[in-house]
């Protein structure tokens, strides 16, 4: 990857963006955007859309969401300790003994995750499941008084880790997904420059899509595609304790993942694989026989429908502060998108 393209990848990531506080993160996406698309708007949801080629046909949207895992300050007590609920979907297990960010008026905020130590447990509470209610954030403090002067209920809170190499193209960091699926969309708008094709495209960097699709239904709408590919991450079944009969067989630098089933406009599906093997661009398949947990479904189901695809980027780790990727199939799921858009134009008939 380019050097300019990854310091926007790595910016992007890193930057906070709990689902409902998406502000930082879109910030970053927007001034990228500034040097590939002819317009910019945010609407009223938050949704960033970055527009080429706008009097096109047929409209196409490109749909990766930017927003990540994250908690809320929910309740402060006598002493100071900070008590959370989770936004999205955490596993409790794996919360405690970490550093966070509490993003406050003021800035951010460190703190840290506590939970009775090992050594004090009885048996019974060392086999106890956690429970978020059951652990705290500790910032330090004396009591609630100073507590509140720095901290509110409903400020958002986030791990600090960022983007770090393991080795040659593989890649952790929290908030992969689906960070490198908004930074994929947009890298297409760059792939596009200088090249002649007939759609409109719209890529958007949508919201709150860890709290229900909701920036994906609203900025469909919006947009009123034929055509809505969502990027978004998939399950890497290349490691331990994945069963491949149940998860397939994913693998980390395979290539793009392109979803097939009911949530897939199979001419959309048949022209992105199409597109892949006469680019010489590696793919893998997963099947997806009913709605899919991802922007795809709400796009699908938008108006009286649009022609849908799903690409995912394969991922490691998925909704841990490690999540890992291999950059190559980044890479390559905008290069998809791109050669996806150059085939299509006014007399591809996408009607299953």
């Amino acid at each position: 990857m380019e050097k300019e393209s990854f310091t926007f990848f790595k910016d992007l990531v890193e930057a906070p963006s709990p689902s409902g506080y998406e502000q930082p993160a879109q910030k970053v996406w927007r001034e990228r955007m500034a040097a590939y698309a002819d317009r910019i708007e945010t609407d009223m949801h938050g949704n960033c859309i970055a527009i080429k080629h706008e009097k096109g046909s047929p409209r196409i949207l490109l749909a990766g969401h930017c927003d990540e895992l994250g908690f809320m300050v929910n309740y402060i007590t006598d002493d100071g300790f900070i008590y959370f609920r989770t936004i999205g979907g955490f596993d409790a297990n794996i919360i405690p003994g970490r550093r966070v960010t509490i993003h406050t008026k003021n800035g951010p905020l460190l703190g840290v995750t506590g939970k009775k130590a090992i050594h004090v447990m009885t048996d019974e509470e060392r086999k106890k499941k956690a429970e978020v209610h059951d652990i705290w954030i500790d910032i330090g403090v004396k009591d609630k008084k100073e507590a509140q002067s720095l901290v509110s209920v409903g400020d958002p809170i986030t791990y600090p880790v960022g983007v770090e190499t393991l080795r040659e193209n593989l890649y952790v960091s929290r908030a992969f997904d689906d960070k490198a699926g908004s930074f994929a969309v947009g890298d297409v708008l760059r792939l596009l420059s200088g090249k002649t094709f007939k759609a409109a495209v719209h890529a958007v960097s949508t919201v709150q899509e860890e709290v229900g699709l909701r920036g994906a239904r609203t900025s469909a709408f919006g947009v009123d595609p034929k055509v809505g590919i969502a990027v978004d991450v998939t399950f890497a079944t290349d490691h331990p304790d994945m069963d491949k009969k149940k998860n397939g067989d994913v693998r980390l630098g395979g290539g793009p993942v392109i979803a097939r089933g009911a949530n897939i406009n199979p001419v959309v599906e048949r022209t992105l694989i199409r597109a892949a093997e006469e680019e010489g661009i590696p793919y893998q398949l997963e099947g997806e026989p009913g709605g899919t947990g991802t922007d795809a479904n709400a796009i699908q189901l938008t108006r009286a429908g649009v022609a849908t695809g799903l690409v995912s980027i394969p991922l490691r780790y998925m909704h841990t502060a490690v999540e890992m990727l291999n950059l190559q199939d980044v890479e390559n799921v905008s290069k998809l998108l791109a050669a996806f858009i150059t085939r299509v134009d006014d007399s591809t008939d996408f009607r299953p």
